[in-house]
């Protein structure tokens, strides 16, 4: 009873406008639209809005809408998970005219990006395992490439890696999924009834968590060459793996300047990749929406994120860190 009460405060706290203070104004953050990055912009909301009394405005967005929103109008104030090595051109300018600034490693020690098959595949056909292999025996990954959704960084990256590897000219058809609800189903189907799968996923998610997939080994990574595929209708797209992700809290440099306390909290704020991929699993299994899974979070590691506040925000949300 005393837990289902502690999770109803703090789902409370979520979902309900806290009372502004003076120390902290108006502050909009970009939810992506995957798991993770929606328990992360939950968890932050939830400590600006308690710890340090921000208004905080979830605004729905993907990486490269986000970016160009900033380039634009100068908002969101902050960028929960900046998967930062798909986000193109636009954002390295951004960066280089000092327009945003990076905080941190929201995911510790970063995110994995890469083209999978189901393990049972790869036990069958350990050819698969390469890329050389997939290009050799279309027909055992089913023909199929599943590709990211419109919008998402990795679908640049990945409409440069097709006519790079040729899939297409091996026979591989490229389906473009249009949600990433979808492109997650298309892999749970498949293994769920033992059949070929061949596309793009990353971790931390419920999916891979659940489900063992192999990567597909794509060579060497190619530092300029992933840097050119980052770039949509790259004229000369090339081979690379993808490298590891360093996943960043991102904020514009105006709201380094303006809320310089909150922007030092969210420059601490890292999820373990772990700990984040068990909350995921946890949501899935358990129908649970993004605030819920925050609460979950919060619940579970009072003291990993009890570290990121400062004396007076850890003062404000003393009952709950007592409980």
């Amino acid at each position: 009873m005393k837990r289902a009460t502690a999770l109803g405060a703090l789902l409370a706290g979520l979902t309900l406008p806290a009372v502004a203070q003076a120390e902290c104004g108006e502050v909009s953050i970009a939810e992506m639209n995957w798991a993770s990055a929606s328990v992360v912009t939950n968890v932050e909301k939830f400590l600006m809005e308690q710890g340090y009394g921000c208004t905080v405005k979830v605004v729905p967005s993907d990486t490269v809408p986000a970016v160009t929103s900033i380039a634009e109008n100068g908002e969101p104030d902050t960028v929960s998970e900046m998967w930062v090595n798909s986000t193109g051109e636009v954002y390295s300018k951004l960066k280089d005219q000092g327009k945003i600034e990076e905080l941190g490693k929201v995911l510790d020690p970063g995110g994995v990006e890469g083209w999978w098959i189901p393990d049972y595949l790869a036990e069958e056909h350990p050819e698969l395992t390469t890329i050389e292999g997939v290009l050799a025996h279309p027909d055992w990954v089913g023909g199929t490439f599943n590709n990211c959704p419109d919008g998402w960084g990795c679908r640049v990256v990945n409409d440069n890696l097709i006519p790079a590897f040729d899939l297409e000219g091996h026979g591989i058809e490229v389906f473009n999924h249009g949600s990433g609800e979808t492109l997650a189903t298309s892999m749970a189907s498949a293994y769920e009834k033992k059949e070929p799968w061949f596309g793009y996923y990353w971790a931390p998610t419920a999916v891979l968590g659940k489900y063992n997939m192999v990567s597909v080994d794509l060579g060497p990574y190619d530092e300029a060459a992933h840097e050119a595929n980052q770039t949509p209708d790259n004229p000369d797209p090339k081979p690379s793996a993808f490298p590891a992700a360093p996943v960043l809290t991102v904020v514009t440099t105006d709201f380094a300047d303006r809320e310089p306390e909150v922007a030092e909290m969210l420059r601490k704020v890292s999820f373990d990749v772990d700990d984040m991929s068990a909350v995921i699993a946890w949501m899935d299994e358990n129908n649970a929406s993004p605030e819920e899974g925050a609460v979950h979070y919060l619940t579970e590691h009072k003291d990993v994120w009890s570290a990121w506040l400062d004396d007076a925000a850890r003062e404000k949300l003393a009952a709950l860190l007592n409980q």
